[in-house]
């Protein structure tokens, strides 16, 4: 019996005449976590998807258990006992929790009927679990928040009793209380034995719990060593293949007056004359804890949820009324937090995104029965370029098999091709690896500069700290604390109001 539950021998994978993995070697002893670590476009998807038989290595030999392993298909990675939680949720969501946990595999009573409550009440324990008893089996995947959905995933790998579980991402869409709950569960898995391979952009998490860390770049392993060994700088030069000595970048830009006003929004059993000033030029965090209301303020300024009360204002003119068309011919651009339900058609290419949000001025000729094809490709050429998008052809690509840093990029390559004066960033790093995270800074630096107003909402408070002008905090659907970079960041005290007040 082998030491092992995994090993991958020097895989390789290519599409097309595009290599992907090139002699990659990866060693999970039982037992252990090994976190792995790369950019966007490294291969770590591609290399997950070939131990879990969605794609078919090119050679190589993969070994579970110190046994031949060549799977075909995620059926084949199940019966060998792993699981693959993705960072792009797999779940219906206009079923249940149990409907999704159970798609396949019903339980069936004694003459051969379906057996709801025995479901349920396995669901209940599964839930139970992993700290989520609050979650109803019963609840509709639609209604729940990007957290909870994000702990159903989890739980479908408990389901089928996985001996290694693939976790690509998973915290991206967790509460600082969710994540505790999650690596409370990791460590659950490894004193039962159990193996994980945690594939995380945020390098704290990755040095606080895992055993040993995989650096792959540009589909080659780097290094792989005791977590014990490494240090964050190294890494990161693992990563990129160079020193990252600056992860903020700064420019030189002036912040004007005010020109974009939220006045006194107002949303049934939500917000209560909620208001946001935000000047030409300037970048304004917003910071808080899930369900402090961040998204949803956000969604309503855009038009995407209804207000009951409110105005909209750009430059003294009242948006009216505030939807999305009318929000975007105002020179309004959003980024969601969810770029693949609602930022990306996956299947169109990456010019067809690229100038989804400007399809007016693409017109030929002023002819709104049709497009000029030929502007559009040199508009998303040039996006391309700028943006820096790793394609091997933006006219041919679909967007939905670029990693996850590209995708992020071609969304704000779909909004700044329309020349936006007002620019909300719902969690614009999601999933995103330090390289690209700099790239994207650089990106909304420079949207600043050319005398954009900026709102990004994130979750981390760094990346905030980082990059904007003031943080703005909000506690239970208002804003509680104001803090600018000129009076000084302080994290401690930025925390206090994320809980209604310092007091």
């Amino acid at each position: 019996m082998s030491e092992y539950a995994i090993e991958l021998n020097h895989i390789t994978k290519s599409f097309g005449d595009v290599q992907v993995l090139k002699d990659v070697t990866l060693k999970v002893k039982k037992g252990q976590i090994v976190g792995l670590v790369g950019e966007n476009g490294a291969g770590k998807s591609t290399m997950m998807n070939v131990l879990d038989g969605i794609y078919q290595k090119n050679g190589g030999e993969i070994l579970v258990d110190g046994k031949p392993y060549n799977p075909h298909g995620p059926k084949d990675a199940a019966a060998a006992g792993i699981a693959f939680v993705q960072q792009e949720l797999n779940l219906f969501t206009n079923l249940s929790v149990l409907e999704n946990l159970y798609i396949t595999g019903m339980l069936k009573n004694a003459v051969g009927l379906i057996n709801k409550k025995a479901m349920y009440n396995v669901v209940k324990e599964k839930l139970k679990e992993i700290g989520a008893d609050d979650l109803s089996p019963n609840a509709i995947i639609g209604t729940l928040p990007m957290g909870q959905r994000q702990m159903v995933e989890i739980t479908k790998s408990i389901m089928i009793d996985a001996n290694v579980i693939i976790f690509d991402e998973p915290t991206t869409s967790l509460s600082n209380s969710e994540k505790v709950k999650l690596f409370k569960i990791f460590n659950q898995m490894r004193e039962q034995g159990k193996s994980i391979i945690f594939i995380s952009h945020i390098l704290e998490d990755v040095m606080e719990y895992t055993d040993e860390i995989a650096v792959l770049r540009d589909g080659e392993i780097i290094s792989q060593r005791p977590t014990a060994e490494c240090d964050t700088n190294t890494i990161i030069k693992e990563m990129v293949g160079r020193e990252l000595t600056n992860i903020y970048p700064t420019c030189e830009k002036e912040v004007g007056d005010v020109v974009f006003q939220a006045k006194n929004i107002c949303s049934a059993d939500r917000f209560d004359n909620v208001n946001l000033d935000v000047r030409e030029g300037e970048i304004v965090g917003i910071f808080g804890l899930m369900g402090a209301g961040r998204t949803e303020l956000m969604r309503c300024i855009f038009g995407l949820d209804p207000m009951t009360s409110g105005e909209v204002v750009y430059k003294g003119n009242q948006i009216k009324p505030v939807t999305p068309e009318n929000c975007i011919d105002n020179g309004m651009a959003m980024i969601t937090e969810n770029r693949r339900e609602e930022g990306l058609l996956l299947p169109k290419t990456l010019t067809e995104n690229i100038v989804l949000s400007s399809l007016k001025t693409h017109r030929k000729n002023g002819n709104r029965f049709f497009m000029d094809a030929a502007k559009e490709k040199e508009d998303a050429a040039k996006m391309r370029d700028s943006l820096l998008i790793k394609t091997f052809d933006v006219h041919k690509q679909q967007a939905g098999t670029l990693s996850g840093g590209n995708q992020q990029k071609v969304v704000f390559a779909k909004w700044v091709l329309s020349d936006p004066k007002v620019f909300i960033l719902d969690e614009p790093t999601k999933g995103v690896d330090v390289g690209a995270k700099y790239e994207i800074y650089s990106i909304i630096q420079n949207l600043a500069k050319e005398k954009s107003a900026v709102i990004m909402v994130s979750s981390e408070i760094e990346e905030l700290m980082g990059i904007c002008d003031k943080i703005l905090v909000m506690a239970e659907n208002k804003f509680t604390g104001e803090f600018s970079r000129e009076d000084g960041f302080v994290p401690e005290e930025i925390m206090k109001y994320c809980v209604g007040g310092a007091e």
